[in-house]
């Protein structure tokens, strides 16, 4: 008798974890609904207006991650795009290996002795900037960095420069 009362007692709380767990759908609109609704307000702005809007404004809310610190990180294919669509975007590569290869266009500031640091008083806050490294530590580091001094938006290249060169983009030295 206890072993058909569990067993009974076991189906019923998988059964209440069953639907208790499953997703509720939001009914949708029947056709009358939709109907009465008209046209014009569907459109909240014209599409003129929406073309006015800047590449980059447009680039910042569709390229990238959000990140809890701030800033966007992108994938190879994305830091391309905006290299090519955002010409004042900035590059700053935050490694000591700079000398031995780094993207066409970067700038310098290692982040490790500094120099990072130094520079962000001097750079141009209306700019865009795209951040990399060898590691992701110093990449991260350098993006914090200039988000917590106010640049926005801050892009970081995910998989730094190894993914950059693996994707078979142009590097110099």
């Amino acid at each position: 008798m206890k072993k058909s009362f569990l067993i009974v007692l076991t189906i019923v709380a998988l059964l209440f974890l069953v639907v208790g767990c499953a997703q509720t759908a939001e009914p949708e609109p029947d056709a009358e609904e939709m109907m009465e609704e008209p046209a014009e307000e569907m459109m909240e702005e014209p599409a003129e207006e929406m073309m006015e809007e800047p590449a980059e404004e447009m680039m910042d809310k569709t390229v990238g991650m959000m990140t809890d610190a701030g800033y966007l990180d992108v994938t190879p294919e994305e830091a391309k795009m905006l290299i090519d669509t955002m010409p004042d975007l900035m590059i700053i590569d935050v490694s000591p290996k700079y000398d031995e290869g780094h993207l066409p266009g970067a700038i310098n500031y290692y982040v490790g002795d500094g120099s990072l640091d130094d520079a962000i008083p001097d750079l141009d806050m209306s700019k865009p900037y795209l951040v990399y490294c060898h590691v992701d530590s110093a990449s991260i580091s350098g993006s914090v960095k200039l988000v917590d001094a106010g640049f926005t938006p801050v892009y970081r290249l995910i998989g730094n420069y190894a993914a950059w060169v693996d994707a078979g983009y142009p590097t110099e030295k």
